[in-house]
């Protein structure tokens, strides 16, 4: 098998190609034959060495990646209801990248009818995080109104289409021009481009009276703002900080620890006045909420067979150019998802 290999953080050249002897599948696995991995912001954020739950979970060396599409080539004992050449995807908490890989059979799916690797492949990280702010935390309700920023990229998309299913109306916010028009076929009913305007004097336009629900994994550069447009009983969603991290790929510690200092802390005193609330996320540490993701995972892959959800629009790079991938996401020039093929 061949697969990405970070020995210690870095820059992009951490990012290493290596041959490894296939996995055997244990008792309760099955092993896919890899044919797309899904590439996020997050890989990258493990490159850097910054992501808690890679430092937690697993350590160093790491082979990044949560998710993966392909076909079940080998089935473990005590294994029921996988055979050879069933396509799948998995859910992987690390070790991604790669030609191969092992997995539990409650991490794996059937990929759904008409969607190819690639596709399928870019779907459980993004979607099933979607789900879990919106489903799990925010609990939508038909006429809310909800401000989505990064609404061009992979969780943000995922967001617009369960608004849309939710009966939500979404506003999008995202950071270029080019932008706009994806965030618009995904579902959002208005798109700020903040490069072109102010973009929370647009977003008051839009709901004077404040938004049910705004989704930020921004960070410092829009936290303060983002609480600050929720209507009465509204939530500040927060699950990443994007504006503290490099665009080149090299961390700026000062900026880093600057920015960390700048980033809000919010009054429970004043929250409870104003009845505005903070929630927040991360994935990767509800290894313990492991069976209600899997239901999650379920609900979300139903909507994909019979079409009320679509997969987002896809890069494709080869697992040799994962390096050329994490630039791409970090750039912020990218929409949709990017996807490794092996």
């Amino acid at each position: 098998m061949r697969r990405i290999v970070i020995e210690r953080p870095g820059g992009y050249e951490a990012l290493r190609l290596v041959e490894s002897p296939d996995p055997t599948p244990k008792p309760g696995e099955v092993r896919l034959r890899v044919e797309a991995c899904g590439v996020n912001y997050a890989d990258g954020i493990v490159r850097m060495g910054l992501y808690e739950s890679a430092k937690r979970l697993h350590g160093y060396p790491i082979t990044p990646g949560f998710e993966v599409a392909g076909v079940v080539d080998a089935v473990g004992e005590d294994v029921e209801g996988w055979r050879v050449g069933d396509r799948a995807i998995g859910v992987t908490l690390f070790g991604g990248y790669a030609s191969a890989i092992c997995l539990p059979v409650e991490r794996v799916f059937a990929t759904p009818p008409g969607l190819s690797s690639e596709q399928a492949a870019a779907i459980p990280t993004v979607f099933l995080t979607a789900w879990f702010l919106a489903h799990r935390q925010v609990h939508p309700r038909p006429g809310e109104r909800w401000l989505v920023h990064s609404a061009a990229g992979g969780v943000g998309g995922a967001l617009l289409q369960l608004a849309r299913l939710a009966g939500v109306e979404a506003t999008g916010v995202v950071g270029a021009t080019h932008k706009v028009e994806a965030a618009r076929a995904l579902g959002a009913a208005q798109v700020i481009d903040k490069s072109a305007t102010d973009w929370v004097a647009a977003a008051k336009g839009i709901a004077p009276g404040g938004f049910h629900a705004v989704f930020d994994a921004n960070g410092v550069s829009t936290l303060r703002d983002s609480f600050d447009l929720l209507a009465p009983m509204g939530k500040l969603v927060v699950y990443g900080f994007a504006s503290m991290l490099p665009k080149d790929g090299r961390l700026n510690w000062p900026k880093l620890t600057w920015d960390w200092w700048r980033t809000p802390r919010f009054n429970p005193l004043a929250m409870t006045t104003s009845n505005r609330s903070v929630l927040a996320a991360n994935l990767s540490f509800l290894s313990a909420e492991a069976p209600l993701l899997r239901r999650g995972m379920l609900w979300l892959l139903e909507r994909f067979a019979d079409g009320r959800l679509a997969a987002p629009p896809i890069e494709v790079f080869a697992l040799e150019r994962a390096a050329d991938a994490q630039r791409r996401i970090e750039s912020g020039q990218s929409t949709g998802k990017l996807v490794l093929r092996p």
